[in-house]
């Protein structure tokens, strides 16, 4: 007796080898739902090998210290840095050696779904993570690359167990530990690419938290970029106390 279509969908979802026996009576199955099914399957497969394949690169920074006898590698990134309003957040993110985690990517290129998902995924798996945020008032006092750093430290400072090597992105510190600054490190390393996602998420729970505080900037859709709404809400309704008074244009409503 053969299989329904509906029977065929739920036995693939158990299978991920092509040489399976089942797989191999399906070929010969002429039924178009049947093919449909193959054809969607092995699209599917083929974008999970290249997410697999993807991650495995984005581990060669990480097994490149491993090897030389490094076990908690730490993954520190910022976000923050360009907005008009709200803080800087930094996140530093120890990940397990076996830890898999395909589609990992630059959080500014998931969608928030993705990063949402993501981000539980992280908070699972990590063995330790560290959350620095500094507000638009220190930013003001220290600018916003001091700003970062301190940031950037802090969420270090917070890690425990401690680190013994860091993963910086493009950012050199001062610190105990040797280090590795990477450019566009978010992108190429995992432990970075965490630690971007962690900063990200939490730097958007702010924002949304604002946005119910300070209605009227987008702040929830915009998170404090100069986006046409929150320049309009500018102009309506003037400065916040989380506009960062030393950029521009906010300085140019406190000259007014």
């Amino acid at each position: 007796m053969r299989l329904t279509i509906k029977q065929i969908e739920e036995q693939l979802l158990k299978i991920d080898n092509p040489k399976h026996e089942l797989f191999r009576t399906l070929m010969t199955d002429n039924r178009k739902g049947v093919q449909t099914i193959l054809k969607r399957w092995k699209s599917e497969q083929e974008k999970q090998q290249l997410l697999q394949d993807k991650f495995m690169k984005m581990l060669s920074y990480e097994r490149q210290y491993r090897q030389e006898g490094y076990q908690l590698i730490a993954g520190i990134d910022e976000v923050g840095r360009g907005p008009l309003a709200g803080p800087v957040v930094s996140a530093a993110v120890i990940l397990p050696e076996d830890v898999f985690l395909p589609g990992i990517d630059d959080s500014k290129k998931l969608t928030e779904k993705m990063r949402e998902l993501m981000y539980k995924e992280i908070k699972d798996e990590a063995i330790s993570i560290g959350i620095g945020i500094i507000d638009n008032d220190e930013i003001d006092r220290v600018n916003i690359y001091n700003a970062t750093k301190k940031a950037m430290l802090m969420a270090i400072g917070q890690l425990n167990p401690k680190p013994d090597f860091l993963l910086i992105d493009a950012v050199k510190l001062d610190t105990p530990y040797p280090s590795q600054s990477i450019i566009k490190g978010d992108a190429l390393s995992v432990s970075i690419s965490a630690a971007s996602i962690i900063a990200k998420v939490t730097r958007d729970r702010l924002l949304k938290e604002y946005d119910r505080k300070y209605p009227g900037y987008g702040f929830a859709n915009n998170a404090g970029y100069g986006t046409k709404e929150h320049l309009d809400g500018l102009k309506r309704q003037g400065i916040t106390p989380i506009h960062r008074k030393t950029f521009a244009p906010i300085k140019e409503y406190i000259d007014e």
